[in-house]
């Protein structure tokens, strides 16, 4: 009887231990996804839910805060329990983290890409970062508020179509300020958010604009020193935000951008800087009035040459990158998924109907694009004949330079400094951080 108890009791002792291994195991390889962007936090939770109970296999997201990516992916990528996909945002990103980044030149999601080239690449030509959206950024704008301004008396334009570069931009916006009260508006932009972390619009995308057209002009793609030479059409745009918004200067130090696109959502102001991502944030904003049809994008205008034929600013920072330090498991598991995502009914909807990306892979047909209307804006404003405005930002030195460059603009903001301080800092801290690069 003792020998038959102690038995089982080893037995049972056996089978906890081969489960809790088991269970190990299984927790080991599965997906840990490092989330990039806090306005789809909640669609990736459901996804990690959706695919473990389509799989077995376990998937977790966290999400870095606005503004705070790498320093999140720094803590997390040097705990035990380290994520297994992340994001890198382009070649600066890639130059970061190469350590890390498994080669996937061979996944089956690499081999579907549309254009090859959009992958980034080592120098030894092997893949290690692959885009999953093509997205699309300009100033976004509530058609009915804008027909209204149209109907008023002495409206500069009559239509968003005679809006086709800055000096026509600014004379219809500060009409439509100095119309606000009939328009029923509290400005014509919302907030200029300059919360600590939230100014990310400004310093990253409005800035991609001006340090563009300097690439351009020295035939480079990237620099190690710039002069900013378009440092006055920035501020062009800027002020305008600026002296037409909701909300006093002095007072952007404390919104974010959850609050700018609380305003436009809550018909307090007629337009916004952002990107297609942005209509999930709009549309479920508690007491939203802005349809479907009334919302719309124009190109940022901020006095560059040929804008007329200016389009709106197109590409991705979101590049799934696998980490290479992670078990051969929860590699593979990790490319599993990211396959799963791409050729799934059920990925493929969740890609395209809720998180709203324009996917370039050969594994989504003409019809699985999103319908939602700055989707639409955005794909009409492509095939439109107009040149796109690249996304360049990706080879800006360091988040550091972007921290510095936007609170410089709070301070510029608040008038405590001039224009030209901001403009030292982006010239000098830009030097700095591409030579901390190197």
């Amino acid at each position: 009887m003792k020998r038959k108890l102690v038995s089982g009791l080893l037995c049972a002792a056996t089978l906890t231990m081969l489960l809790v291994g088991c269970g190990q195991k299984k927790e080991e390889n599965g997906v840990y996804y490092l989330n990039f962007k806090p306005e789809v936090t909640d669609v990736w939770k459901e996804i990690a839910e959706v695919y473990t109970e389509e799989t077995g296999v376990p998937m977790k997201v966290e999400t870095a805060a606005g503004g705070n990516y790498e320093s999140t992916l720094k803590s997390e990528i040097a705990k035990k329990d380290a994520p297994t996909l992340f994001q890198i945002n382009g070649p600066i990103g890639y130059e970061s983290w190469k350590d890390y980044c498994a080669d996937i030149t061979d996944a089956d999601f690499t081999k579907a890409l549309t254009d090859e080239s959009l992958a980034i690449t080592g120098e030894d030509g092997k893949v290690y970062g692959v885009p999953y959206t093509v997205e699309g950024y300009g100033i976004i704008y509530n058609d009915e508020i804008m027909q209204k301004y149209f109907a008023t008396s002495g409206a500069v334009v009559k239509s968003v179509d005679e809006i086709d570069g800055f000096d026509t931009l600014k004379a219809v916006v500060e009409d439509m300020q100095s119309k606000k009260e009939e328009l029923g508006i509290k400005g014509v932009f919302a907030s200029t958010s300059l919360l600590p972390g939230e100014e990310w619009r400004w310093q990253t995308h409005l800035a991609n604009l001006p340090i563009e057209a300097e690439y351009v002009d020295k035939g480079v793609n990237d620099l190690d020193e710039i002069e900013f030479t378009y440092s006055e059409n920035f501020q062009n745009i800027f002020d305008l935000y600026l002296n037409n918004s909701t909300t006093d200067p002095k007072m952007l130090g404390s919104k974010g951008v959850n609050d700018s696109m609380a305003e436009f959502a809550l018909g307090q102001c007629a337009m916004v800087q952002n990107g297609n991502w942005a209509w999930g944030q709009i549309s479920e904003v508690d007491g939203n009035v802005v349809t479907a049809e009334n919302i719309k994008f124009m190109p940022i205008y901020c006095g560059l040459e040929d804008e007329e034929n200016q389009g709106l600013c197109i590409g991705t920072e979101n590049y799934f990158a696998i980490n290479s330090q992670v078990s051969e498991e929860s590699q593979k598991a990790s490319i599993d998924f990211v396959n799963w995502l791409i050729t799934s009914d059920t990925g493929k909807d969740y890609m395209v109907n809720k998180l709203g990306n324009i996917a370039p892979f050969t594994t989504f047909e003409d019809d699985e694009k999103p319908t939602d209307p700055l989707a639409v804006s955005m794909l009409e404003s492509m095939d439109s004949g107009k040149a796109s405005i690249p996304w360049i930002f990706q080879t800006f030195p360091s988040q550091t330079f972007k921290d510095n460059f936007g609170a410089a603009l709070l301070e510029y903001a608040q008038g405590t400094v001039d224009w030209s301080e901001v403009e030292n800092v982006v010239v000098e801290q830009w030097k700095i951080e591409k030579e901390a690069i190197k």
